[in-house]
């Protein structure tokens, strides 16, 4: 375990000890999916995120990742636009301190090792309330047809579900 601080555009001087073992995240409330280095590479957010703070993270994780500095729907896995500015995000309230940059971030720190009374349970269940999307796709989709509803399986993607359902 150990201390990570952070200097990027969106941070700069935040430190956090991570109390966990890298990846020790699985539980009865939160099971994700994939790990971020996996949704990196399988091609998330248009390949405009973490592209600035690569420092607090594993070297191995960008190895295989879809980067751009400029958002790229091409990169996403199912070639379609994924997000919003983070202006909407801001105005809806969906960013937790102290994670600037939302879910995603936090699901990195977690992932790392980071634990955070109060915040951790808020963003687990927004996580576990992501999930309703599956069902849609399952309801609304032929099994194996991952050409169906390509959106909602991205934004599955993005939040650590499976978006193959």
């Amino acid at each position: 375990m150990g201390k990570i601080t952070v200097n990027d555009t969106m941070q700069q001087g935040y430190s956090y000890e991570t109390v966990a073992k890298i990846g020790d995240v699985h539980s009865e409330e939160f099971d994700p999916w994939c790990p971020p280095a996996k949704m990196l590479e399988l091609g998330v957010f248009e390949g405009k995120y973490l592209n600035d703070c690569r420092d607090e993270f594993p070297k191995s994780w960008f190895e295989g990742a879809k980067l751009s500095d400029r958002p790229n729907e091409a990169l996403n896995y199912f070639g379609i636009k994924s997000r919003q500015p983070l202006s909407v995000w801001k105005q809806k309230g969906w960013i937790i301190d102290p994670d600037p940059r939302g879910w995603f971030q936090w699901y990195c720190r977690y992932w790392m090792g980071r634990r955070l009374e109060g915040v951790d349970a808020k963003q687990m269940q927004r996580w576990r309330n992501f999930r309703r999307h599956a069902g849609q796709v399952r309801k609304a989709c032929e099994p194996g047809d991952i050409h169906c509803r390509p959106k909602q399986r991205q934004a599955l993607l993005q939040w650590a579900h499976d978006p193959f359902v």
